[in-house]
């Protein structure tokens, strides 16, 4: 057989392996996140996983939304992403799969999944709520229904099983739509909607919100100025802020190769200003 058949084949076969995605709030010092993945193997062998974070602040529900929002949509059609941040595990919450957009989402349902539903699939998804056992572990402990319930859940996804074999249908889903800036007399008001590991400040400003400014922009804090948004942190001098079109497509504020978080002591929730 030629190189370019086998070439082919191998490609073939590499593109139609399962894929599953790990979202969580469990740290790496424990054995929680080698467990899910223990599960999964135990139930589908050939799944390739992929870490998304395990370094979500605990219980961080809004920190959680954000990860997925920002990297789900790069990962190939079919993917199965598992997100526990669940501080309300063992209550009555629902635990929910929703299809969107050609992904499929597996979470409790407390607002963890909703910004990236409305991203994929904003007037097409459907839902439903995990009640067939059988898609379950045998035992499940009321504190790791990510373990119990979510893995292997998310294993049979990846393996075929169909959305509405896993439970019934689900209407709507908890939590708030990404929040949107508004017009605030002559500015943009936006706000700070995740920091990164730099220290950069990521807003919920998108280029298609400052279509009708024109000319130069002065983007704000209420006690810092920004200027931009430029094309490159090199824009500036070593430690100087500026605003730039972050990788997720948001307007991010930022300090060349320092945090503008520690240092301008900003933060989530903070208000951005554009005029």
């Amino acid at each position: 057989m030629c190189h370019g058949v086998l070439r082919l084949l191998e490609t073939t076969m590499l593109s139609r392996l399962p894929l599953v995605t790990l979202l969580t709030d469990f740290g790496r010092l424990d054995s929680y996140v080698a467990v899910l993945k223990a599960v999964i193997a135990g139930i589908l062998p050939a799944a390739s996983v992929v870490d998304l974070s395990h370094d979500v602040p605990r219980h961080d529900i809004r920190a959680g939304a954000f990860h997925l929002l920002a990297a789900c949509p790069y990962f190939p059609l079919g993917s199965v992403h598992i997100a526990v941040v669940d501080p309300g595990v063992g209550s009555n919450r629902r635990l929910v799969a929703v299809e969107a957009g050609g992904h499929y989402l597996v979470g409790p349902d407390n607002g963890l999944l909703r910004w990236i539903v409305d991203r994929l699939g904003p007037n097409n998804w459907t839902a439903v709520q995990l009640t067939e056992r059988r898609y379950w572990l045998d035992s499940v402990s009321d504190t790791f229904h990510g373990r119990d319930i979510l893995a292997p859940v998310a294993a049979h996804l990846a393996r075929g099983v169909s959305l509405d074999q896993l439970g019934s249908p689900v209407h709507d889903l908890s939590g708030v739509p990404l929040p949107l800036p508004i017009v605030d007399g002559e500015r943009l008001r936006g706000e700070i909607l995740h920091v990164d590991h730099f220290g950069n400040a990521c807003t919920n400003i998108r280029p298609g919100h400052l279509s009708g400014k024109v000319g130069k922009l002065v983007v704000s804090t209420r006690e810092h100025n920004f200027p931009g948004p430029l094309r490159s942190y090199a824009a500036v001098s070593m430690g100087e802020p500026l605003a730039i079109w972050g990788s997720t497509g948001f307007l991010e504020l930022a300090l060349r190769e320092g945090s503008a978080a520690a240092i301008l002591r900003i933060c989530r929730g903070d208000d951005v200003f554009v005029q």
